[in-house]
């Protein structure tokens, strides 16, 4: 009798999940609505929630409701790599949309000011609201398809008295590609009967998921590294408006509840200031209030934290806003079983929906106090920073334009204010170069995030971390970067750097070309595409005076199919696009080495593909895929495991294996790729993919074990004494060999290194073998626990394995993490370009 009636309720609940709600189940039963104002249901012929809206119904609704509404503007900020459109509506009264310039100014003001006494008391508060920048997590944009119909279209006394005082950017989707890609996964999987069991087709997304953006990028690790045009666009509106609270709703797992911050409060970055996580709190309070009303369940202060400022709940911390986390229980489709019961999709909406309207009511009856914290926070960063004995920081790269220009191009766009330097610098026997260099002061607006953006630490409260532990720009970029407490040598403001590479001269000869600049596989490949011989060299040399290291390009005019004056027009045609000067050459007779030595060796044009599919990380797999094509516009071929069984692997020098688990590999395959490196093929394989590689017996490396012996550590504690042996993202210091090809270009003879994986190589015996290697005392940044750092002191991230004709490349380290550890990309790119000559 009790089973069969647990399982009539759980018949009634699935009926329950069948029934389409209406619009009155989001909205407040306490207003009228403007019958002029479109509802979702006018739009998508669907009522919100039934189905999942894909971006273009999102695009259109948004400007119908903008259309026909007086409290709001919208606007494109900008476009995806799929070129859809970034929308932002701006919501208020008719009379302060009407004055919003002034309104905007005058909020500027406050933070520009650094004065303590600037009266706030009429200002009106600024909420940013945005949606679903994991396109896999769509409740969020139901939730804002939800609030742009309710800030229209409600004649609430309460709303308009709100609006009087509030300015509501609304972002109704960060990330239209994912969500494009998740919705028509989800709609074309529902069933007209729901389906609610989670081993359904509809609940079980193919890789690589709509959580990611066009190149699978995790956008919400893009706050501050700025790499991606979604994120370009929001940093503009951030930093045009300087939100007073940021809200970023977010899913979580199907089986949990409502999560909203604070967070871990041991997690905090000390960075952030404490009355911020005191204003987070407050916050909280209508949170829980509103979804105690509709009998919602959640939870504060577990599991997330409020530590890498590139993510959009915690990038807002470091810039005087409140930025608050949201996390809803994932239905991952229509409707799903879940331990609370059945998990629907309209139900997610509401909850975010709800604490949407608790984010506007707490900013507007907090407005004084949040305005005043922003004001007071610019104030004190002022006053900090005219007490620092530093007086600003100084980075650059006498041999690299493009990677000091790349990071200029990122504090550009966070507002942070860069001089040109008067003449060359040398400080701690670093010289700064006038014209590659940047010197950044510390007193101005912008301190804080200055300070977030080169931070170093090794010791921390706590040693778990929801992302990585650290993120120094300068070690990012491998950059020669250091601080002074005099600001003599500051010049004129920074400027937006236009390209200037420049051809010598024409020669009969040939052309050289340094392989130190951050572009100069882009030139090369460039190059060969057109069929031109390029060879570099393994050797050092001069040439009028000036000395070429280590892979330098030389383009000869001999036996090419173009003739001198064709090879010279093209170089001219191409090089207005890079920072480079490719020289024209007088005599092949260089010292050092002749250019007609045998240590020139030709290069031949690479052919790439990598493996992707289920079991391959997408993002890193994405990261590369980003890499080749937009940095390097290099075609790069993506091969499905279940596709190459079947694929010729012979159209190709170079495959790659990202950071995945390839055990689904079939003995067919596994033995094509055998025989294509014995016959001459590049393998290059990251992290885990390192380990399958052993296993297969295709590579014999030796590993050191990570042995960590819990001692007094109860069970309530296991969890967390397992996460602290994790190197979730630390930065270590190497030493090279500027020998090796696989380090041809790198400026100096060490190499800060990104690491999030606990796979560590024993180094091999012969010394040459290791042309990459962890020094003695190899932390610079970050937190690794002090088992790890010992096994991790002078072992290798790096090894070439030869084997026949071919060769198989391992990297414990991601050398691309996230498009912007610029400083150790050039790694991935020797490994292409110069695999023959390791």
């Amino acid at each position: 009798m009790k089973n069969f009636l647990i399982y009539f309720l759980f018949l009634c609940a699935i009926a329950n999940a069948q029934q389409p709600v209406t619009l009155d189940y989001y909205l407040p039963q306490n207003s009228n609505y403007n019958k002029n104002i479109p509802t979702p249901k006018s739009i998508f012929h669907f009522e919100l929630g039934e189905m999942h809206t894909d971006h273009t119904q999102v695009a259109l609704y948004m400007n119908e409701v903008a259309k026909a509404s007086d409290r709001m503007t919208i606007e494109t900020t900008g476009y995806t790599y799929e070129n859809r459109p970034l929308q932002l509506l701006t919501i208020s009264s008719p009379k302060n949309l009407a004055n919003i310039d002034a309104i905007l100014k005058r909020h500027q003001a406050v933070a520009d000011s650094g004065v303590n006494n600037n009266d706030v008391s009429d200002l009106p508060i600024v909420v940013y609201l945005g949606y679903s920048i994991h396109g896999n997590e769509s409740s969020g944009t139901g939730a804002a398809i939800a609030l742009a119909y309710y800030l229209a279209a409600s004649d609430s006394p309460e709303l308009e008295k709100t609006l009087e005082s509030t300015i509501i950017l609304l972002d109704p989707c960060f990330n239209p590609d994912g969500l494009q890609r998740f919705s028509t996964w989800v709609n074309s999987s529902k069933s007209k009967s729901l389906v609610t069991d989670p081993n359904d087709r509809e609940f079980n997304e193919m890789w690589p998921r709509g959580r990611f953006n066009h190149y699978w990028f995790d956008m919400n690790r893009d706050w501050l590294p700025v790499q991606l045009p979604e994120s370009q666009a929001r940093i503009k509106t951030f930093r045009k408006w300087l939100p007073n609270l940021l809200c970023d709703f977010h899913e979580m797992g199907t089986n949990s509840t409502y999560f909203f911050q604070p967070g871990e409060p041991s997690r905090t970055n000390p960075l952030t200031p404490a009355l911020n996580q005191v204003l987070t709190r407050k916050i909280a309070g209508y949170h829980a209030k509103a979804l105690d009303k509709i009998g919602s369940s959640y939870f504060i202060e577990k599991n997330y934290d409020d530590f890498y400022y590139g993510k959009g709940s915690s990038y807002p911390d470091i810039n005087g806003s409140i930025g608050i986390l949201f996390e809803q229980a994932s239905s991952r489709g229509h409707a799903q079983e879940s331990a609370n019961g059945i998990l629907t999709f309209p139900f997610t909406i509401r909850n975010q929906f709800t604490t949407s309207l608790s984010s506007i009511q707490a900013a507007y009856e907090m407005r004084k106090e949040l305005l005043e914290y922003q004001r007071d926070f610019y104030v004190k960063a002022k006053n900090d920073s005219k007490k620092s004995a530093v007086k600003a920081y100084i980075f650059g790269d006498e041999k690299d334009a493009t990677r000091v220009n790349e990071l200029a191009k990122i504090l550009h766009q966070h507002k942070i204010e860069l001089l040109k330097l008067k003449e060359d610098v040398t400080i701690n026997k670093k010289k700064f170069d006038k014209n590659l260099s940047y010197i950044i002061p510390v007193e101005q607006q912008n301190t804080k995030l200055i300070n977030a953006i080169f931070d170093r630490q090794t010791k921390f409260k706590d040693s778990l971390f929801y992302d990585i532990s650290t993120w120094s720009f300068d070690l990012a970029f491998n950059l020669n970067f250091e601080t002074t407490n005099s600001l003599a040598q500051a010049g004129s403001k920074y400027e937006p750097v236009t390209k200037n590479g420049l051809v010598s001269k024409k020669s009969d000869i040939g052309y050289l070309i340094e392989w130190t600049d951050y572009d100069a596989p882009k030139l090369l490949n460039q190059i060969l595409s057109k069929n031109l011989r390029v060879r570099t060299t393994k050797q050092p040399f001069t040439s009028n005076g000036k000395t070429y290291s280590y892979g330098s390009l030389f383009v000869p005019i001999q036996n090419q199919e173009m003739d001198a004056e064709a090879i010279f027009n093209y170089l001219n045609k191409i090089i207005t696009d890079y920072s480079i000067e490719i020289t024209g050459v007088e005599t092949g007779f260089t010292d050092g080495i002749n250019l007609g030595n045998p240590s020139f060796v030709t290069l031949t044009q690479p052919k790439v593909a990598m493996i992707v599919g289920q079991g391959v990380d997408a993002s890193d797999a994405g990261e590369i895929w980003h890499l080749l094509d937009q940095k390097a516009a290099m075609p790069l071929t993506k091969i499905n495991i279940e596709q190459l069984q079947s694929a010729d692997l012979n159209r190709y020098t170079t495959l790659i294996l990202a950071n995945g688990n390839y055990s689904g590999f079939s003995a067919k395959a596994i033995s094509k790729i055998e025989q294509w490196i014995q016959n001459g093929g590049t393998l290059i394989a990251y992290q885990d993919a390192i380990k399958w590689l052993n296993d297969s017996k295709f590579i014999d490396l030796t590993f050191k074990n990570i042995k960590n012996e819990a001692k007094d550590v109860s069970y309530e504690k296991a969890g967390d004494y397992r996460g602290a042996q994790l190197i979730s993202g630390a930065i270590f210091e190497t030493k090279l060999d500027l020998s090796h090809p696989i380090n041809y270009g790198m400026p100096r003879n060490t190499l800060p290194i990104f690491r999030n994986t606990s796979i560590i190589i024993e180094p091999n015996k012969s010394s040459f073998n290791n042309p990459i290697q962890y020094t003695k005392n190899p932390l610079i940044s970050g937190y690794i626990s002090k088992s790890n750092l010992e096994l991790l002191k002078e072992s290798v991230p790096f090894q070439s394995i030869k084997k026949g004709d071919g060769k198989i490349i391992v990297f414990t380290d991601n050398t691309n993490f996230r498009a912007f550890w610029l400083g150790t990309e050039k790694l991935l790119w020797n490994a292409i370009f110069f695999s023959n000559l390791m």
